[in-house]
């Protein structure tokens, strides 16, 4: 537990707007957020209270990372490579986590494994245990909790999803179809080339396509209503994944699915707004300028009002810098944009104490220097507690 700590000469980023002033934290909370500065030269004491002077930058929530396939990389750095320690893998990536200014995060882990062979399973297994290892020990510096990303067609995916269903920390679960031929693989060359199979002759490539055609008709139904069923009877908020035309989406509503996470099409998009789905898009597509997958931009999507969260996915870094570029180069005002990363993921996996600069709320702070348009994360805090 922390004392008092007054943030000053800030460009505060709050759920109105940004205001030039003063957040005092008391504890693991926000304790008030004023216009104005407190007097100080740097870092100082004054009656008990530690007092900062941020020299302008900007004080904005720790953000909030609802999908990142980004400890998967730690425990497989290379194709068939799989590191040998569990722990120093998961501390690797929260080193990364916090540095990017992410204070609470899903780890995305995939149940299925298709293309992947038994490594999936592996990994499934590893992860979850290191979590809840370095949870136990108070070791993690962010929040750490779960997301579970079912690949419906496999015909393993109950038999890796059942034994965390009932994980406290599960916090999402996502449906994924990844068969060639539809959603986010319409384009068949872009899964070939996604999947490194450039150097298969074509009649190798149809031998495989075919092959998971017949896995989603025979598997997709039956594990998406039994996973469903299981989500709803532990209120956990469930995801549809690259829907791309509007009876994806109508049918997601149906199920009572409340996300759709990376629509591939605009249409997918107007309809997830007009049903009431929160819409979610990858950072790395607004950083770059548009999907690795040649479907819908990110940027553009967010220019018709059709955005409502970024996801890192791959690069945690991507998360503060997509929410900037929504605000530099799509013109959405920035406690909007940061919204995308902050408030609004907190509000649709009802973390309610957390993603506002806000009198009440839990005090997890970012300072942020922008250099040359790039968000520079200076200092991290979550709970009152510096991690950064």
């Amino acid at each position: 537990m922390t004392g008092e700590v007054i943030f000053t000469n800030a460009n505060v980023v709050t759920p109105q707007g940004t205001i030039y002033g003063t957040v005092v934290t008391r504890g693991e909370t926000i304790a008030a957020v004023e216009e104005g500065t407190v007097r100080t030269g740097g870092v100082c004491s004054c009656g008990g209270s530690m007092v900062r002077d941020v020299e302008g930058d900007y004080i904005i929530p720790g953000l909030i990372e609802m999908h990142t396939d980004h400890l998967e990389t730690q425990f497989q750095p290379r194709p068939g490579v799989l590191w040998p320690s569990a722990l120093a893998a998961l501390v690797a990536h929260d080193t990364q986590v916090v540095g990017s200014g992410i204070t609470t995060v899903l780890d995305s882990i995939c149940c299925g494994q298709l293309n992947e062979g038994k490594m999936r399973h592996t990994l499934l297994s590893m992860s979850v245990a290191a979590i809840r290892d370095a949870r136990s020990k108070n070791i993690l510096r962010a929040d750490h909790q779960m997301h579970l990303r079912c690949e419906i067609c496999d015909p393993y995916v109950m038999e890796m999803f059942e034994p965390y269903a009932d994980e406290a920390i599960l916090r999402l679960v996502s449906l994924m179809d990844h068969t060639p031929g539809q959603r986010q693989f319409c384009d068949y060359a872009k899964y070939r080339e996604y999947y490194k199979q450039e150097d298969w002759t074509d009649e190798q490539f149809s031998g495989l396509v075919e092959k998971l055609k017949g896995e989603q008709e025979r598997n997709a139904a039956v594990n998406r209503s039994v996973i469903l069923a299981m989500c709803h009877r532990r209120g956990i908020p469930v995801a549809s994944h690259d829907d791309t035309t509007e009876e994806h989406v109508a049918e997601a509503v149906r199920e009572g699915i409340t996300i759709s996470e990376f629509p591939t099409t605009a249409a997918a998009a107007a309809k997830s707004r007009e049903l009431g789905l929160g819409i979610v898009m990858g950072a790395p597509n607004v950083v770059r300028g548009g999907s690795h997958s040649g479907n819908i931009s990110a940027r553009e999507l967010a220019a018709q009002g059709l955005l409502d969260i970024l996801s890192s996915d791959y690069v945690p870094a991507s998360l503060l810098h997509g929410a900037f570029m929504l605000h530099q180069q799509v013109g959405i005002p920035l406690h909007e944009a940061l919204a995308t990363v902050t408030a609004n993921p907190a509000r649709l996996l009802s973390l309610h104490d957390r993603g506002e600069i806000a009198t009440g709320k839990r005090a997890d702070i970012v300072r942020v220097k922008l250099v040359d348009d790039v968000p520079v994360v200076r200092t991290v805090w979550r709970g009152g507690n510096r991690l950064l």
